[in-house]
This record gives C-alpha cells, sequence and structure tokens, in this order.
C-alpha cells in the first residue's frame, strides 16, 4: 500500500552527516564507510551527493560537518527505514545525549516522494515551530518530509545532487527551488569537498 503512495517507488532520500570521528576514521571517511553499510542492511543506493564541508548547526556547538544526500530503495516502510538507519548509526558510534549535539553520523530520512507522514497538518505544524521550540523539542515519531528541510541548506544542497526535482508535497516547490530561496550566505558556507 505505502509504495503507491511514494513518488520514487520505495525510494528515500537520507541526509548524511556527521562531524566528530567514528571508529571508521575521519567524519568523510565514517560518511564512507556508512553507505557500505547502507547497502549491508539491505537497501539499494540509487545516488550519492557529492561530500560538503558545512559549518556546524548550531553555530558554536562543535567541530564542523561533513554532510552528502544518498537516494535508496529500502525494503521497508518510512518507520522501518528510519529503524534502520537509527540501527547504522549506533554501528558507527551514534550516542544522543543532546539535542543538536556533535555526531559521529547522523542519518535523517528526509522524504519518501510525495508521502506525507503522520499527516498534513502535523507536518505542518513541526515544520512552522518557532526557533525557540526547535532547540528544545523533537517529535516522539517520524513526520515526513522533514520538518526542518526547507530551512536547512546543509541538507538542501546535497539533496539537489540526488533528487533535484523532487518537489515538497505541502509546499509545493521543488528542491532546486528551495536552495535558490537560501540566504546567499548560507550557500556560500557550503563547499564541496
Amino acid at each position: 500500500m505505502a509504495s503507491k503512495l511514494i513518488g520514487f517507488g520505495t525510494e528515500y532520500v537520507v541526509g548524511m552527516g556527521g562531524n566528530l570521528p567514528s571508529e571508521a576514521g575521519s567524519p568523510a571517511a565514517t560518511l564512507g564507510a556508512a553507505l557500505r553499510e547502507l547497502s549491508a542492511v539491505g537497501m539499494v543506493i540509487r545516488a550519492v551527493s557529492r561530500f560538503y564541508a558545512t559549518p556546524c548547526f548550531p553555530a558554536g556547538a562543535g567541530p564542523d560537518y561533513v554532510n552528502a544526500a544518498v537516494r535508496v530503495r529500502a525494503p521497508g516502510g518510512p518507520e522501518e527505514t528510519l529503524a534502520a538507519l537509527h540501527g547504522v548509526e549506533a554501528e558507527f558510534g551514534r550516542v544522543r545525549k543532546a539535542r543538536w549535539a556533535g555526531r559521529t553520523l547522523d542519518l535523517d530520512l528526509f522524504a519518501a516522494g510525495a508521502l506525507v507522514v503522520p499527516d498534513a497538518a502535523t507536518q505542518t505544524a513541526w515544520r512552522d515551530l518557532p526557533p525557540e521550540e526547535q532547540a528544545r523539542r523533537a517529535p516522539e515519531r517520524l513526520i515526513l518530509p522533514h520538518p526542518r528541510l526547507q530551512d536547512r541548506g546543509f541538507a538542501l544542497i546535497p539533496m539537489r545532487d540526488v533528487a533535484p526535482d523532487w518537489v515538497h508535497p505541502l509546499l509545493g516547490q521543488s528542491v532546486t527551488a528551495l536552495c535558490a530561496a537560501l540566504p546567499e550566505q548560507e550557500i556560500a558556507a557550503i563547499r564541496p569537498l
């Protein structure tokens, strides 16, 4: 049933990032190793973005990040796919101590075609959350598209490499249009490695 709702079939766009070394090495080496692990857990890699050096978010919270995006075909629905991503994070030493803290590996489920989870009203409420609330609160369940996606150059620019024509199902804008709306200063700070 879900595959009929997802624009790519069973394809997902996953954001990748890290700013702390893991047993695999530097953040860039960790992302490369994580790609191999995604394949090992049954995901089919359809496209991988360039790796980008991005400023730490929020500013001053630690070393700068390496970010990327990957388009994958996964055997399960969104919840199962997110659980598999969390398992891969754990393999690389991800510990969830504090919101927006430094991490060895962060895998975020950005989008699943035109699918909205759990519903449009909930996604919109989280998308419209004021910045001070974003820093304090995290959803207890999966929300798709990722509610902060349209605000974050470190997510959108890599995503543009793998899914430039993806259209946000509630905003009606493509990744390319969302990137064009980012502040120039933010775009300039994101550099391909």
